[in-house]
């Protein structure tokens, strides 16, 4: 690993030549395999406690327990709900180091001022990072290169170090550094629905009525139900991503008549009431998330993530930090940031379904049948293996929705945050009330 720059030890408070023989005596290489970020006196780290925020996705203790051994500094973490991780960041910005978040949740946070910007410069492994995140461009013609709602790259960059504005273009300053992401799309169990699902338009199908599910994230679930009724010809939005009232009203009209008719079984806010929902057979059909597939699969459970004709919906993940950060910790949470990009972590969610932001990393902590079944879209030449050590797909199958490039480049809209927010989670709260 690279020693440190002279600004960085002048800003660490390590500059004088004495603390600075000190520090060259007692550095030592933090991980096995990092290669960004710049080492620290293990003396001072040792002593170091991140605390994160986010969701349950991510904030897994195998994650964290690899982090602390890999680093040699202490990680608490709180895994929360989606609407919950946003509101602590917003209102309560002593109470922890490290947000794990949504680029969708952004323009809600960061203009609290409560994330400090971060040097794209120290992060050693920024140009493995998947372009479409920093330029918005995938293979050319593929949806994903005009899809609506808040796509990651709107809102990577931010136009200084002391900025909360967000830059169109790159900049030195970014939001998050993104470590996963997927194309969201309806779970099902073919035991249940008795065919293969290939709309999202089938989500209102009158022969699922009281079984089916959808996500109650506002931002999220809204972007479900406009796939819905885009499909079934029941609205046309100008954008998704960006609703007018008008749009709201008749949205949240046509979702109010379908749950009063009783198509929904359940409204679902964490993804392990998903995975509940749909192993116990309340419901064929749902809003899932990709670890939430895989959990049911795990369970014994033929659980599919169609592959449905009008695209995906997009979601990405990433790493911020607290402007409370500062010295010895900012650095440990530098390091941290560079260890997300060195291939364990993108590898161990890999095995799960999500895609790493530097797949060339990643594929170094796979083994090869992993990679070609969940990058390459290729049949499992052996039986894969979830990170906790369960079967979820036997040998000879394929992915759902075939390769990284097949299902990234139709993703069609993202998670999104809206001009009219407010009003929006106003008439979401009438249909959840309803």
């Amino acid at each position: 690993m690279p020693k440190f720059t002279r600004r960085e030890l002048i800003r660490a408070g390590l500059a004088t030549g004495a603390l600075l023989t000190a520090t060259q005596c007692t550095r030592q290489q933090t991980t096995q395999q990092s290669s960004g970020g710049p080492t620290v006196n293990t003396n001072q780290i040792k002593d170091v406690t991140l605390r994160f925020i986010g969701t349950g996705v991510s904030q897994i203790n195998e994650i964290s327990q690899k982090a602390q051994e890999d680093l040699g500094f202490k990680i608490t973490t709180r895994a929360l709900s989606t609407d919950e991780n946003n509101q602590i960041a917003i209102t309560q910005p002593k109470s922890y180091d490290i947000f794990d978040g949504e680029y969708f949740s952004l323009p809600l946070v960061v203009p609290s001022g409560n994330l400090q910007p971060i040097d794209v410069n120290k992060i050693k492994l920024f140009d493995k990072i998947v372009p479409y995140f920093t330029t918005g461009k995938f293979q050319e013609g593929a949806p994903v290169n005009t899809s609506q709602g808040t796509a990651p790259f709107k809102v990577m960059f931010l136009k200084g170090q002391d900025s909360t504005e967000f830059s169109p273009t790159p900049t030195d300053f970014a939001t998050l550094i993104p470590f996963q992401y997927n194309a969201d799309t309806l779970g099902y169990r073919p035991d249940l629905t008795g065919k293969k699902i290939e709309s999202w338009g089938e989500l209102f199908d009158p022969k699922y009525k009281g079984k089916t599910s959808i996500l109650d994230i506002s931002s999220i679930g809204i972007m479900d139900a406009a796939m819905v009724v885009e499909a079934l010809g029941l609205m046309k939005f100008g954008d998704k991503g960006n609703m007018t009232r008008e749009e709201l009203d008749k949205i949240t009209a046509i979702l109010i008549e379908q749950k009063k008719a009783g198509q929904f079984r359940a409204f679902w806010k964490a993804f392990d009431e998903s995975v509940n929902l749909m192993a116990s057979g309340e419901v064929a059909l749902q809003s899932m998330w990709s670890p939430a597939v895989t959990q049911v699969k795990a369970k014994g459970i033929n659980c599919i993530y169609a592959p449905l004709k009008e695209g995906y919906r997009g979601w990405g993940g990433g790493i911020g930090l607290s402007k409370n950060l500062s010295g010895i910790s900012l650095d440990a949470a530098y390091e941290y940031l560079n260890w997300t990009l060195d291939g364990w972590l993108g590898a161990f969610l890999g095995r799960q379904g999500y895609y790493s932001a530097a797949p060339e990393t990643a594929k170094k902590f796979m083994k090869p049948e992993e990679w070609t079944f969940w990058y390459e879209g290729k049949a499992a030449s052996a039986d894969m293996v979830d990170p906790f050590g369960k079967t979820l797909e036997k040998k000879g199958s394929v992915r759902d929705g075939g390769s990284f490039e097949e299902r990234f480049s139709k993703i069609v809209c993202w998670n999104s945050v809206m001009d009219e927010q407010k009003y929006l989670v106003q008439k979401w709260n009438e249909f959840i009330s309803a």
